[in-house]
């Protein structure tokens, strides 16, 4: 057993995980010179390495606790467990292998008999960053008033309707008088990395609605709403976490002031 907290232990072993997987990719060298089968077992060694740290240090640490890795074996054994870690060894693998920044680790105390999510980081090891939920917040986030609201979503599996959604959500902001430079979408990788852009200032929404799992979702989930952002279903239910199989249908995460109007929009634009 550790003396840390739970935070504590979800913040270390994450950066943990982080540090291994950033010191593995530097052994492969310049990202220019791999091929596409290099940067396939980067992309393997990587999670497996990484979700092997984690199981290992968590087994340690809080040897009575369940875990759901996305690398892990799923077991039923988990839906009756008091305390769950949810981890994604390496969310955004793809941008991983290629050498890019916007990768991370996510690690996720999930407690079911009071549907609490706590202990949650996202660390992004290439851009010597953690968001997690011990860190000290203050006050509401910044919403911008002279540039386009920005909007990350996924560059493969974009929701259907994004494109009219975000002109109905323009037009919306310009009406409420929030803002009326409308939107425009930004290019980030992992949900981590995506919803660090919130964190930090540079994006204002977040949209998924092809789905995903909750190893994806938990850590990122939990930050989000630390830092004072509106984590939810498309249409402003909660998410819930500990499910079999572990999968979530769609992702909104929001800034308090868009939220309603984002969530109307969504729908009008589902709507036709």
């Amino acid at each position: 057993m550790s003396n840390r907290t739970d935070q504590e232990l979800s913040s270390h072993v994450a950066k943990l995980a982080g540090q291994l997987l950033l010191e593995l990719r530097n052994s492969y060298g310049d990202p220019a010179s791999w091929d596409k089968e290099k940067a396939t077992e980067l992309r393997k060694q990587g999670d497996r390495l990484s979700h092997e740290l984690i199981v290992r240090e968590l087994a340690e640490h809080r040897p009575h606790d369940a875990v759901l890795s996305e690398e892990g074996a799923d077991n039923a054994v988990r839906l009756d467990a008091d305390r769950l870690w949810i981890v994604d060894p390496l969310d955004g693998t793809w941008e991983y292998g290629q050498g890019r920044v916007d990768f991370a680790v996510h690690i996720a105390l999930w407690e079911p008999k009071i549907k609490k999510l706590s202990a949650c980081t996202v660390d992004l090891p290439a851009q010597k960053l953690a968001r997690s939920m011990g860190d000290v917040v203050t006050g509401d986030p910044d919403f911008p008033t002279d540039r386009p609201v920005r909007v990350v979503a996924s560059r493969t599996r974009p929701p259907v309707f994004l494109g009219p959604a975000l002109e109905i959500l323009g037009s919306k902001m310009k009406a409420a008088g929030v803002n009326e430079y409308g939107c425009e979408l930004i290019d980030v990788g992992s949900v981590g990395a995506k919803v660090n852009e919130l964190v930090s200032g540079r994006a204002e929404l977040y949209v998924h609605e092809s789905g995903f799992y909750e190893w994806d979702v938990a850590a990122p989930y939990g930050v989000a709403r630390h830092y004072g952002f509106i984590p939810s279903h498309t249409d402003g239910e909660e998410i819930e976490f500990n499910h079999m199989p572990p999968w979530v249908q769609n992702l909104m995460v929001a800034h308090p002031l868009i939220v309603d109007l984002a969530r109307d929009a969504l729908a009008e634009a589902a709507r036709g």
